[in-house]
């Protein structure tokens, strides 16, 4: 396992992906300060509908037009205003990446809403989640892996030295593997997807985009075998809901990357952020509770915020992106 070759640098660190603010070029201007190793292309959903994660997302889907209704997102008949809001704020996302980091070199990292999450919030046209008609799921998965094929395509042109990392988001799949996703009227829940269903709708995902590929789950209950199984190079998780080391421990072992959630989304009662020594030490101590040699540690790791940063301060977040860089060059000096 020491051979395996990462698609990132050793002590890496890097954001999951929301930040504070509406302003893309100050963003992408503090990413590329605060995480040279591992950038990302910042999300800002403060901008309003079609800057969120599932209406961003939604703006992706081929032949699947989205909007919103009741505040709610939706499989639409044809494209309308709000999914051309959502494609324009991600034009211009790009386009100040690409401005920003023409002539950059190595690993950048781009997120979206997986298949599962996006079943689990999008609404039929006709009422209720996708996740109720498993075909709907099917077409929506597949119309999500077109989307992404070219999403994909679209950065690797602007940025052509660099290569791309991509970040599945799902927040939802616990919850939808333990058929815990409400109705509508509240008083039921849709029935739980099979986990060899699940797997196999986040691997035609992850084989589509044709990168290598992360999924970030914040939330209790990650399930680390089934990520592993899709392809995915890594598991992005928050430290602070791992309570059963030995799933992590056997998924670390059969060479799933980790990025590693390790400072808090909001600060503590002294209202600060944790300075770089305590945010290595947190990660040092899991890693040796899991018994692995230190040496490994800074390759296989990235080090991140527990989740997105949008609903911080914006120098709350710039001092967590700091305390996370300089905490992933402590660790590659072990």
């Amino acid at each position: 396992m020491t051979d395996q070759v990462w698609p990132w640098p050793a002590g890496a660190a890097t954001g999951i992906g929301s930040l504070p603010g509406t302003d893309i070029a100050e963003a992408q201007r503090i990413v590329l300060g605060e995480l040279p190793a591992l950038p990302h292309l910042p999300e800002l959903p403060g901008r309003g509908p079609g800057a969120d994660l599932i209406g961003r997302t939604g703006g992706l889907l081929v032949e699947l037009p989205v909007e919103l209704y009741a505040a709610r997102w939706r499989i639409a008949p044809r494209p309308g205003r709000d999914v051309r809001r959502a494609r324009d704020l991600m034009e211009r996302d790009l386009d100040q990446l690409a401005e920003q980091a023409e002539e950059y070199v190595g690993p950048v990292k781009i997120q979206v809403g997986g298949p599962l999450t996006l079943a689990a919030s999008l609404e039929l046209p006709i009422g209720g989640r996708m996740l109720r008609d498993p075909g709907a799921v099917r077409d929506l998965t597949n119309s999500l892996a077109e989307g992404l094929r070219g999403h994909v395509a679209a950065v690797a042109r602007r940025l052509p030295r660099a290569t791309v990392l991509l970040q599945l988001d799902e927040p939802s799949m616990p919850t939808v593997l333990a058929g815990r996703v409400p109705t509508e009227s509240g008083l039921g829940a849709y029935r739980a997807v099979d986990p060899s269903v699940a797997a196999s709708l986040l691997r035609t995902v992850v084989e589509a985009a044709g990168v290598p590929t992360v999924v970030h789950c914040c939330a209790p209950d990650v399930p680390l075998e089934l990520i592993r199984s899709t392809g995915a190079v890594g598991v992005a998780l928050d430290l602070g809901f791992v309570t059963d080391l030995d799933p992590l421990g056997e998924a670390i072992d059969a060479g799933l990357g980790l990025l590693a959630g390790a400072v808090p989304t909001g600060p503590s009662a002294a209202g600060r952020a944790p300075t770089s020594a305590q945010v290595a030490d947190r990660v040092r101590q899991l890693w040796d509770r899991l018994g692995f040699p230190r040496r490994q540690l800074a390759e296989q790791v990235v080090v991140t915020p527990a989740c997105g940063l949008a609903n911080a301060t914006g120098q709350y977040a710039r001092a967590v992106l700091a305390a996370c860089r300089d905490a992933g060059r402590r660790l590659a000096e072990d």
